[in-house]
């Protein structure tokens, strides 16, 4: 292969991706992922790790800790999933994706191993991402778990500190079909004697924590016991956090945010005690930036003023949950929804949440896991909401921008997939 782009089509086209065709991609343990890094030389072991997991959040704390660690001056490594525009934002060293000359020299490289043990898209992309970020000599990285935790590919390191961000219900054909259930397989990234941040926590899984955490002589901070938050004011684009002990201001402004806020500031009293140089003031620039600085797009994401046009990658209860608490803070005239969603999500349990009173766009995104939009629709209808159908996202945009006043609110969501095909062009 020789070309960016023949790279990307042998991996889709070789490797099972779960974005596109669902659990059907997922191995259940972690052999594959453990022979890639023998193979690579245990890139995974050159560096510092910080292991995230949660249902929610953990893509957004993710982000927030390595904007604290840029702006500290640290060379910081990135992995998240999946991702919205180009691959290579799964992959970034202080905010740049990694080049797509690397993406194409480490799959010629990982080939022969490809062909002999056939791992899934995930279990290469991790593999890559280790061995950029041993190749850059990062000074930490950010590992953002897949899917679940314990037989999550990423967890194969052997982090200074974990963070677990909540626990909801998604994903539960493949995690389990109970809180706690869910919760054991996330608190699968808690190791031994390696401190645990839990940034949200309710009474069903607290005992799973703590028992995972005790088996491993592994150090727990239930963030809400050592931060208190206080108040939330929102700006539209920005917004200010009130705790206790201190007031952040973050360009991440869903009012839901104060609890991974709440967990990364616990994570950053741990860190600081381990004698990494996170002084205040740095933290509190970082959390004013976390966009610029790592590109992260699709959370709470304006894309036009007038009317206001948000992104948002919400796509389970619990996403739905933070997402109306969003909107109750803000003042608007009438609320337009452009909708998608894929087939393995509680699609009638989310539907059922959303304000009937707004008007309705149902799309869908081009993927094999993708709903159609009729169908969604039809969905909809049977519970007393009534919209327009639309094969393409933009199309639905353009809709709604036609029948928004400027003081209306137009939100795309439902679909990390759906929000992947927003045109960012006008």
């Amino acid at each position: 292969m020789s070309t960016y782009q023949e790279t990307l089509d042998y991996l889709y086209a070789k490797l099972p991706m779960y974005n596109r065709i669902g659990a059907a991609a997922i191995k259940n343990n972690l052999d594959n992922t453990l022979s890639i890094c023998t193979y690579l030389g245990n890139p995974e072991k050159k560096f510092p790790t910080i292991h995230i997991a949660g249902t929610n959040g953990k893509g957004s704390s993710s982000h927030m800790l390595a904007s604290i660690f840029q702006a500290a001056g640290y060379k910081t490594g990135l992995y998240t999933s999946p991702h919205l525009y180009d691959f290579r934002e799964r992959i970034k060293v202080n905010g740049q994706m990694c080049p797509e000359t690397f993406v194409t020299s480490f799959t010629n490289k990982v080939k022969p191993i490809i062909e002999e043990i056939e791992p899934s898209f995930f279990e290469i992309t991790v593999g890559m991402a280790f061995d950029y970020f041993a190749q850059e000599n990062c000074d930490i990285a950010i590992i953002e778990t897949g899917l679940g935790g314990r037989l999550d590919s990423t967890n194969v390191i052997q982090p200074i500190l974990s963070l677990i961000t909540n626990i909801g219900w998604d994903h539960m054909a493949l995690l389990g079909n109970t809180l706690p259930e869910i919760a054991s397989e996330k608190a699968g990234i808690i190791k031994s004697n390696t401190p645990v941040v839990i940034s949200e926590v309710i009474d069903e899984t607290k005992p799973v924590f703590e028992k995972f955490a005790s088996d491993k002589n592994a150090p727990i901070y239930f963030a809400e016991d050592f931060i208190e938050f206080k108040s939330f004011t929102n700006h539209w684009t920005y917004a200010q956090f009130d705790y206790d002990t201190i007031s952040v201001n973050c360009d991440l402004p869903g009012r839901y945010q104060y609890k991974n806020i709440r967990g990364v500031l616990q994570c950053v009293h741990l860190l600081r005690a381990m004698g990494w140089n996170l002084q205040e003031e740095i933290v509190l620039k970082a959390f004013q930036q976390i966009k610029l600085t790592t590109g992260l797009m699709g959370r709470w994401e304006c894309l036009q003023e007038s009317p206001k046009l948000f992104l948002d990658v919400a796509h389970n209860e619990h996403g739905m949950y933070a997402l109306l608490d969003q909107l109750a803070t803000l003042s608007f005239n009438h609320l337009h929804i452009i909708t998608g969603m894929v087939k393995d999500k509680d699609v009638d349990a989310v539907l059922g949440m959303l304000p009937k009173e707004a008007s309705f766009y149902f799309s869908n995104a081009h993927i094999p896991r993708a709903l159609p939009a009729a169908e969604l629709a039809e969905k909809a209808k049977n519970i007393g909401i009534h919209g327009l159908v639309f094969d393409n996202v933009n199309e639905a945009i353009t809709a709604a921008n036609k029948n928004a006043h400027p003081n209306d609110l137009i939100i795309v969501m439902g679909s990390i997939f759906l929000v992947a095909e927003v045109s960012r062009t006008s």
